[in-house]
């Protein structure tokens, strides 16, 4: 299957108002099935995150937005390299 069809990658996304974002991803959805579930949490739990990463808060795997933002960058990078059009 291939990845996007003339949709933008994610580097480019950021420099897109998030209107033309959402304008984006509704294309996209009009010319594909999107599949939106990939088992984030399973890949953060498995990333081996402590309770100092948690901050205390067991399981709030938000928390690692902020705390552990390289176990975050790597999983997304993961998925883009597999073919990912969007994280």
């Amino acid at each position: 299957m291939a990845s996007s069809v003339n949709s933008p990658s994610i580097a480019d996304l950021s420099d897109i108002p998030r209107p033309a974002r959402s304008e984006a991803l509704m294309e996209t959805l009009r010319q594909r099935v999107v599949i939106a579930d990939g088992a984030m949490g399973t890949m953060l739990q498995d990333a081996g995150p402590t309770m100092d990463d948690f901050q205390q808060h067991e399981g709030c795997n938000e928390i690692l937005n902020v705390s552990r933002p390289d176990i975050v960058e790597a999983i997304h990078h993961a998925y883009l390299e597999i073919g990912r059009a969007h994280v």
